[in-house]
């Protein structure tokens, strides 16, 4: 019975602890909306940065409405290319294709 309690206890912990590791994929992965987003804003890159790749910003779907996340600095990964945050048209619907590394 003892064994048993343990077994669970060490279980829910683990849970716990596997809730609180951030995703490693935006939530919009895969999400197709009718509403077209904004033209992007206009979000000049800051000086360059040794061993990292500017990210620029996007518009992200949350809820019932797009929101800007601005831009952000990536560790440069040698021999590839980074491939910004976009929305792709799709017929009426858009698609959200997250920021990703490219060979």
């Amino acid at each position: 019975m003892k064994i048993h309690k343990l077994v669970v206890a060490a279980m829910l912990a683990l849970g716990t602890v596997g809730l609180s590791l951030p995703a490693t994929a935006p939530a919009a992965v895969g999400l197709d909306i009718d509403i077209a987003p904004p033209a992007p804003r206009d979000e000049p890159p800051p000086v360059p940065r040794a061993g990292y790749v500017w990210a620029p910003g996007y518009w992200e779907w949350r809820g019932h409405r797009h929101v800007w996340v601005q831009g952000h600095w990536v560790r440069e990964r040698r021999g590839f290319h980074w491939v910004p945050a976009h929305w792709d048209q799709r017929g009426r619907h858009w698609r959200f294709v997250p920021g990703h590394w490219r060979r």
